[in-house]
This record gives structure tokens, C-alpha cells and sequence, in this order.
């Protein structure tokens, strides 16, 4: 099974939104930035919506943007608002009690996805939108196409 790349493309627009905090930014502009369909992009700003991290400004001019502060949303928060499927499952049918791999491989493999999983939320909670827009090079305009959207050159 492919893996979802909703969490990249949530980080991905709320970035976006930071860096051009004052400007709405429509989701086909989002969505020509990500390479991805503006239905997709509308989505997961629903779900970000939802979460409180975005509002929208409706007619002509209009998009989405930050309702929080960039330093206040962390990648746990974006991770826990768009993906509902467990990083790890474990078997589909119950392995064979009869085997000792079989009858204890469940609960050692629990064990440590746990602490895999513990040790991952505890850094993306460490990391914020404003750590990684910080990161993003500012050597050019990070959207020439808002500009013409907006009507500016």
C-alpha cells in the first residue's frame, strides 16, 4: 500500500500560507506549487480548516489563510489533523498461538513500534511552521504566480 502524502502536502500549503501570511492564497496556486490537483489541495485545507490552522477568504482575491500563528503549529498538530491511518498495524489474522514466534511476536513488535512512534511525535511536536519556513531559501519570490493573481508585478 502506497503512503499517503497528505502530511507532506498539509506542511507543504501551511508553509505557503506563512510565507505569504497577508496574501489568500487559492488553492490552484497551492495546488501548482505542490504538483498536485487544486481538488486535492482543497481537501486538505479542509481538514486544516477544521483542525483551526486555516480560515478562508471568499470572492475575488480570495483564498486561504493562517488562522495561528506559524510558531504555533507544530508537525504533530498538521500530522494528527490530516492522517487518520496508524503508521504501523500489525497482522491481518492472528498469527498461530501454537508457534513461539507466532506467540509472541505481536507484543514485542508492540513494544517497540511504540517507542518508534513515541520518538517520532516527540520530534515533529519539537518542530513548528515557522521552523521549517525559516529553513525554505528566500533567494526569490517563493510564489511569482500570486503576484499576477493579486494583479502586482
Amino acid at each position: 500500500m502506497p503512503a499517503s502524502t497528505r502530511f507532506a502536502v498539509a506542511v507543504h500549503i501551511l508553509s505557503g500560507l506563512a510565507i505569504h501570511e497577508n496574501d489568500p492564497l487559492p488553492s490552484e496556486i497551492i495546488a501548482k506549487s505542490a504538483n498536485t490537483n487544486a481538488s486535492v489541495i482543497r481537501r486538505i485545507l479542509s481538514m486544516l480548516n477544521e483542525a483551526g490552522f486555516t480560515t478562508s477568504q471568499l470572492g475575488q482575491g480570495g483564498g486561504a489563510l493562517l488562522a495561528k500563528p506559524a510558531d504555533s503549529i507544530t508537525l504533530l498538530d498538521i500530522f494528527q489533523a490530516v492522517e487518520s491511518v496508524p503508521l504501523f498495524t500489525m497482522h491481518r489474522a492472528s498469527p498461530d498461538e501454537g508457534c513461539a514466534v507466532g506467540k509472541y511476536i505481536q507484543p514485542v513488535l508492540q513494544e517497540k513500534i511504540e517507542a518508534a512512534v513515541s520518538a517520532l511525535e516527540a520530534e515533529l511536536n519539537r518542530v513548528t511552521v515557522a521552523d521549517i519556513v525559516s529553513r525554505i531559501a528566500e533567494s526569490e519570490r517563493a510564489c511569482p504566480e500570486l503576484d499576477l493573481y493579486h494583479g502586482r508585478n
